[in-house]
């Protein structure tokens, strides 16, 4: 397993390009399999999950090519796919539950893996299966699998989440596509992720339609062949831009559109960050003192995305004075605390409450990442210490940054890849 080794304190200076959006190539890419004509989806990001995801579609019969870098993958699918999506495919990542949709809506049965993934918490399917069940989709579970069919094509639908759920949401407009009638989807969520699937599957000729929380789809025979380049990842544009923040840096920030992360950037802004936008930049520069912020809560969009709140919690830790964060979202998602504290910092939870006695001095430390967001947050913690410090399992984070050491390094980072 590679580890990395990062000499610190840095300060960040210079220019990073955003990559593209693994949380909207994932629901993207599952939908290609309702499509008989070939697809081209661009801009996508070289990470660990889409590479899974292109293997799973693989996996089922389609024909994937991709362009010399990785970043632009033409789907053409057979007539007959298989549909069993198996275990050692979709163990390592949640994102995989949304072949299970497409598959059911277009082939009319499926045996699909219960997924694996982060361990932040329970992230149930079941908000996926009882609504896929609503739009006429039978099944049962076996040896942890989800054995699934329908009698032909699925029938719309009204069906209210009982919970705002991204994934539920995703799968259920992904086979609503076909189905006959239209299909009502309440409280739903509205992240820009969904809204760029919707708008991908709009552009090949589906008919899908938002009002605030409800999306409505009225169901089509098939949908047409496209080029769709995805949108920018705001995740990893929220982290460069914590990372500024934290570092007193000043750094440019390119290839999105800012207002994806305005809810993030208004946040900076109160803790003494300067920012400018344009069209697809922002320039930010972090404060001389950093100002704590006392009750920052998670929640789904346009709140705090809990896949920053790790970042947030490092970027407190340097602030001047008391602090508080709830996450609201995934109820073990602290796990990040315990290596902070290895850190330097001092943190008390309370249930899913952390609070934070800021003006923390980082002194280096050899730390474990244990998920996605809470490796990078230990990045950027190590960035600004004192010291050597070298991060373990770092896979977590190759499953979502692009080659996020070389971007780091161009921008002031002393960071090294050791491999195992």
């Amino acid at each position: 397993m590679d580890k990395f080794l990062i000499d610190g304190p840095s300060k960040i200076k210079g220019k990073v390009s955003i990559s593209g959006s693994k949380n909207a190539s994932l629901p993207i890419l599952a939908a290609t399999l309702l499509f008989d004509l070939p697809v081209t989806i661009k801009n996508l990001p070289r990470v660990k999950d889409i590479s899974t995801m292109l293997n799973l579609l693989k996996s089922l019969g389609s024909k994937v090519e991709l362009s010399k870098d990785k970043k632009i993958a033409k789907i053409s699918n057979p007539k007959n796919m298989k549909t069993f999506a198996s275990y050692s495919l979709v163990k390592t990542m949640r994102g995989s539950i949304l072949v299970l949709g497409p598959l059911v809506a277009k082939f009319y049965k499926s045996k699909t893996s219960l997924p694996g993934g982060c361990l932040i918490g329970a992230r149930p399917v079941n908000y996926h299966l009882s609504a896929l069940e609503k739009l006429g989709m039978n099944y049962e579970i076996k040896d942890g699998y989800i054995i699934a069919k329908s009698n032909g094509k699925l029938k719309g639908a009204v069906i209210k989440f009982p919970k705002i759920s991204v994934g539920a949401t995703e799968n259920s407009i992904i086979a609503a596509c076909l189905a006959k009638g239209k299909t009502v989807l309440k409280n739903c969520a509205i992240e820009p992720e969904i809204k760029d699937l919707t708008n991908f599957l709009n552009l090949a000729g589906a008919k899908i339609e938002w009002i605030g929380r409800t999306c409505t789809i009225n169901g089509v025979n098939s949908l047409k062949s496209i080029n769709y380049s995805v949108m920018a990842d705001r995740i990893e544009a929220g982290t460069f831009c914590v990372a500024a923040t934290l570092s007193k840096g000043s750094l440019e920030i390119n290839n999105l559109d800012p207002k994806i992360i305005s809810t993030e950037l208004n946040f900076l802004k109160k803790t003494g960050a300067k920012i400018s936008k344009n069209k697809n930049k922002i320039s930010i520069k972090g404060p001389e003192t950093i100002k704590p912020i006392k009750n920052i809560k998670t929640k789904e969009f346009p709140g705090i995305p809990t896949d920053l709140q790790a970042q947030l919690m490092v970027l407190m830790c340097k602030a001047n004075g008391k602090s508080s964060i709830t996450e609201n979202i995934f109820e073990n998602r602290f796990m990040h605390v315990a290596e902070l504290q290895r850190l330097g910092a001092n943190i008390t939870i309370k249930n899913n409450k952390a609070f934070i006695d800021g003006n923390t001095k980082f002194i280096a430390a050899e730390l474990m990442s244990s998920d996605l967001r809470a490796s990078v947050a230990l990045v950027l913690a190590a960035s600004v210490a004192n010291g050597k410090s070298i991060i373990n399992r770092i896979y977590h984070l190759d499953r979502g940054y692009e080659k996020i050491e070389n971007k780091l390094k161009n921008i002031g980072i002393k960071i090294k890849r050791l491999k195992k």
